[in-house]
This record gives structure tokens, sequence and C-alpha cells, in this order.
């Protein structure tokens, strides 16, 4: 079995641990919220006796740190226990130090904005069924299986694939995604770049709902009906913003035949080691998915030989606000044909790096070559 390389967004890795192991700490310590309670309280207890003890070198606003911890793991109800003894404390310090420590007002009123803040962010996440971090620990998790789905399987000794993605100014979140699947006989490989409407965190929702119904569909259907399903499924829907497009391929293992097809999407690009020129495949056109109720999809056939290449793309690494698509796709593959000296490996992110939209927008490339 070979190796594959399937290249993440540098810039789209987030450090998802402190966020889950922060969500593990509250749904532990959330089986006894009481306990929790007392803790805050007793922090706050502390944060008294500390501003008692030292009032030359502890600060007022050490009680807004107790404001913003026990705001990030309590429910509404408890939050509000917490910070009536925390305004207790507030007050009774206020009045036992008298003229050896005047209240600091701008920091009694900042704790308060504080309090408040906390308190509305605990009951919008309460209306959502989550409590403290929990909430951002599952689109962490959502996140995380999305670009699961576009990991590649493994391939035959003689195949390699790569997968970049990139999201508009390096959001968590993109409208583009990629979902691939190898046939039980291991025989045929299919791969489906879709751009959903949107870009960014705004079309992360709809990613993250379609990812997992087109993954589905891929390899259960057969190729020539994918685009049709996933074409239905999106009217089904009935978004607003519902339409997408996309590119399906499927490629055959042993004889380097495959079908390709569009739903609005740019066309790919081959690369013959015979002539060593990119084309562009011009066939397999069909309409943006969601739009057309009972929509055709024809494919376009060809072969990828020995030395040859398939890249599939996104329209934000071609298109730009002051350039035409011609130019975008001439830009493309004058990258493409600069980088194919040193191989293709390495040739999805790079071109996902140098796309014509740069930060402005989503991008993504799959690349696929016969060696």
């Amino acid at each position: 079995m070979s190796r594959i390389e399937s290249v993440v967004s540098r810039r789209s890795r987030y450090a998802a641990g402190p966020v889950r192991r922060l969500r593990h700490l509250g749904a532990w310590l959330g089986r006894a919220p009481w306990v929790l309670v007392s803790a805050f309280l007793a922090l706050g207890v502390a944060a008294t006796v500390s501003v008692v003890l030292w009032p030359d070198y502890v600060p007022w606003g050490v009680y807004a740190f107790v404001v913003v911890l026990s705001g990030l793991f309590l429910e509404p109800r408890l939050l509000l226990v917490v910070y009536i003894g925390l305004f207790l404390a507030m007050s009774i310090l206020g009045a036992y130090l008298g003229e050896l420590k005047p209240a600091n007002t701008g920091a009694q009123i900042v704790t308060l904005a504080i309090m408040t803040l906390m308190l509305w962010l605990s009951h919008a996440r309460a209306q959502l069924g989550v409590v403290g971090v929990s909430g951002e620990s599952m689109l962490v998790d959502m996140r995380d299986r999305l670009r699961a789905q576009g990991e590649l399987p493994p391939l035959p000794p003689s195949w390699r694939a790569e997968v970049a993605l990139e999201s508009a100014y390096g959001d968590g979140f993109a409208g583009d995604f990629v979902v691939a699947s190898r046939s039980t006989d291991g025989a045929t490989l299919e791969i489906a770049l879709v751009d959903v409407s949107g870009k960014g965190r705004e079309a992360g929702t709809r990613s993250l709902l379609l990812s997992g119904a087109l993954g589905g569909l891929l390899g259960e259907m057969s190729e020539g009906r994918f685009l049709q399903s996933a074409n239905n499924h999106l009217l089904r829907l009935r978004w607003d913003e519902g339409f997408a497009t996309a590119v399906h391929v499927a490629v055959d293992l042993e004889s380097g035949n495959f079908t390709i097809g569009y739903a609005g999407h740019p066309a790919a690009a081959q690369f013959a080691a015979g002539s060593g020129r990119w084309r562009m495949l011009s066939g397999g056109r069909g309409p943006l998915l969601g739009v057309i109720d009972h929509a055709d999809y024809p494919r376009e056939t060809g072969t990828i030989r020995r030395g040859d290449a398939l890249v599939l793309y996104s329209d934000g690494v071609i298109e730009a606000r002051d350039k035409t698509l011609v130019d975008g796709i001439d830009r493309m593959l004058g990258r493409a044909e600069s980088f194919v000296r040193t191989g293709f490996e390495g040739l999805a992110q790079r071109l996902c790096d140098q796309a014509a939209a740069g930060l402005g927008d989503d991008r993504a490339v799959v690349t696929i070559w016969r060696t």
C-alpha cells in the first residue's frame, strides 16, 4: 500500500487541544455544579482577603478574573449566584477598607460590565443547550470532521494524490470541501470537489451539512448519477442560498481511464507527459447544483497515463476582480508549468498559495498523478 499525501492548509490549522481540554474539565466539574459554585465563591473570598492583606499590591480588578473564569463553566442560574456573591464581597470590602484603600470606581464598573456580558453569553449558550466552552469544542469537532472527509484513501504504488484547502482570510471554516472514496474492490477512485455559495464562515455551516450528505452518496451511486443525486439533495434542502458548484471524477486505477463531470464548476486541467503540455478539459458541462430540477450532467472521458496528472480546483484559484477567467486560467497553468520541472508533489498547495484571489476567497486544489 503506497503512501498518500493529504496537504492541509497551514493557515487553517488551529490548536484544538486547549479547547477540548477545557471542555473535558467543564464536563467533569459539571457533574457537581454546586461544588463548582463553591469553588468560584472561594476564589472570590480569596480575592477579597488578598485585597485586605495587600491593599497596595492587589488591584480591584482581581475580581474580573473570577468573573470571566466562572462565566466559562457555569450555566446562567448558577453564574448569577456567584456574581451576587462577588458583588456583595466587593461592596463589603469597599466599606471595610474605607480610607485605607478607596474603591476604584472605574474597576468596579468594568467588573460589573464584564458580569453583564458573561451572563449574556451564558444565556445564549444555554439556549443552544451547551454550557461553557462545550459549544466551541463542538465547532472544533465539526471542523475536524469536515477535514477528515477530505482525506484521500490509500492508493496503489503507481498513483499519487494531494489535497490542499485554504479558507478565506484564514477562517476555520470554508465553503470549499473535498470528499473522496475508493471502491470496495480498490479499482476505482472517486473524488468530488465542491464549492458552496459564499465563503469562509458564512458558508461553513452549509459545507458541513452538504459534505456529510455527498460523502454518503459517493461510491454508493453510479459515477454517472452522482451529480444528479447531489442536485436533487440540494433542491430538497430549499436553502435561500442553496446552490453549489462541483466537479466529480472517477478514475479506474488499473487502466487510468477516467470520467469527469461538472456542475457549474471550472474545467479541470490535465498534463500530458508525452507532449509536456497542460490542457483544459472542455466536456462534461452541467448547471449549478440546487438550481434546476431534473438537470442533466454529461461526462467527459479521458486517460491518465504514466507521467500524466489531473488538477481539480475551485474558482478562488483562478478568479480575481481585476482579471478575466481566461487570464486566471493562463496564470494557473503558467504556475503549474513552472512547478512540473520539480515534480507534482506539493503542486496542490503551491497553486493554493499563489491563487489569483489571494486571501480573499476560499481555495481548493486536488492533484492526481500517475508515476
